[in-house]
């Protein structure tokens, strides 16, 4: 039934040449309504359009974050996107479809072609509505990071596939540099979607030259991927991941006091913010790691949290571009005095990001922080340091661009608009009241 409705909803926009906007909002709806149908069920087994399609309730709390943060990206992008705009809605219905077959996926075949096709979506973002000439390169950084890494991703599922035909009992049993080898191939491709510290790069760039849509998707979703791939290659890898964790959770912790320690000497606004996002999923990188059961719940909460608090904070900084026409964050001091409801908004939004009560972000960092002390006391040092300097970061940023002097020569600009209160709303309300259903994020 569901094939056939949206086969018709799909000749239908063609034959009678659909506006983009009723084109695009009835295939979200579409969609919603059959994550509603899935919502209802622990696990689902149903064939859609050849292949199968379901998940346990990590994979249905990440599609219902994918559906929100795009119907929110096309909110923002009113006034940022002036040309082809059927194009750019063309964009975002693949990127929307794409993200569903990433999630709701059963077979690993699919999981991998839906991973890497999310990355065309993504790149024609980039530079198709970016800022800057810069944004080639930082397409090439996008593109060459992720798919290096995901060559023999490919080749261990294919590898995975035939030796399971043949010799299911004895996968992975002999220990040694195959193994290893065959465990950084697993997992390579998820620490850099992620990304770890090492191989992060390339999210700065994306960042910076992105446009509003690409930042809240990169930070929305994008980096959300390379956590469930962890989750969903787990099943097969959990006891190398246990064998090696501690590399991974050291790489991890330290390369997010860096990364913190990096966001105090920043000046451009989207760069301290995509830095941040480097020391939350280090985080959660090491959460997964510890291959427990609060580990991956606390992840899990972070993802969500961090998803919503971060696409929001990249609102604001593109609200603050389209005033001042710079990301500097010595153009924007003192916008209190210009934006005071603007402020309130700030407020909200960073106290979120230092994990400040009741967002998601505290009971996930809450969560992660139990989760690594278990797993051992010797990187209580490590946390310790992380966590003050996480939030002497969030600090600095609301404290440079809310107070201070004015820059001359600043033209007159408007306040804030009713859409762009509802934008940030959209995010700050999910992220502050879903502590009321933590149930939600049990599996």
């Amino acid at each position: 039934m569901l094939k056939l409705m949206l086969l018709a909803l799909v000749m239908t926009g063609l034959l009678i040449n659909w506006p983009s906007w009723v084109y695009f909002f009835s295939l979200a709806v579409l969609g919603s309504l059959y994550m509603i149908l899935l919502s209802s069920y622990e696990f689902i087994d149903i064939s859609i359009m050849g292949f199968g399609l379901g998940g346990s309730m990590l994979s249905v709390i990440l599609a219902w974050l994918s559906i929100w943060i795009v119907l929110l990206m096309l909110l923002a992008s009113i006034k940022s996107v002036q040309y082809k705009k059927n194009y750019f809605l063309l964009v975002l219905v693949f990127m929307l479809v794409f993200l569903m077959g990433v999630f709701l996926s059963h077979d690993l075949i699919w999981f991998y072609i839906f991973f890497e096709a999310v990355l065309i979506p993504t790149y024609l973002l980039i530079i198709g509505w970016g800022y800057q000439p810069e944004r080639l390169q930082a397409g090439i950084y996008l593109i060459f990071y992720t798919m290096f890494v995901s060559l023999p991703l490919l080749l261990l599922i294919l590898w995975m596939d035939n030796k399971m035909v043949f010799d299911s009992m004895n996968l992975f049993v002999e220990w040694g540099w195959f193994n290893f080898f065959m465990f950084l191939c697993g997992i390579g491709a998820f620490l850099v979607k992620m990304p770890l510290f090492f191989v992060h790069l390339w999210l700065p760039k994306a960042h910076v030259e992105a446009p509003i849509s690409g930042s809240m998707i990169l930070a929305g979703v994008l980096l959300k991927m390379g956590g469930y791939g962890i989750y969903r290659l787990g099943i097969y890898l959990g006891f190398m991941i246990k064998e090696w964790s501690m590399i991974w959770v050291s790489i991890s912790l330290v390369g997010g006091f860096f990364m913190s320690l990096v966001c105090l000497r920043q000046s451009d606004l989207k760069s301290l913010i995509a830095y941040s996002s480097v020391v939350h999923m280090s985080l959660v990188v090491g959460g997964l790691m510890t291959m427990s059961w609060v580990g991956l719940v606390g992840s899990i909460i972070l993802m969500v949290g961090h998803g919503l608090c971060s696409s929001g904070l990249f609102c604001l900084a593109n609200v603050n571009y389209e005033r001042l026409h710079s990301r500097s964050m010595i153009v924007n001091k003192g916008m209190m005095n210009f934006l005071p409801s603007g402020a309130l908004v700030w407020f909200l939004l960073v106290s979120s990001n230092m994990a400040a009560p009741f967002s998601l972000n505290l009971f996930g960092e809450i969560s992660l922080l139990g989760c690594l002390l278990k797993y051992s006391i010797f990187v209580m040092a490590v946390l310790i340091l992380l966590s003050f300097f996480s939030a002497a970061y969030c600090l600095y940023l609301y404290s440079n661009i809310q107070h201070g002097v004015v820059m001359k020569g600043i033209l007159p600009f408007n306040e804030l608009t009713i859409s762009e209160y509802l934008l940030m709303l959209m995010h700050w309300i999910p992220l502050n009241i879903l502590f009321l259903k933590m149930d939600l994020f049990l599996l």
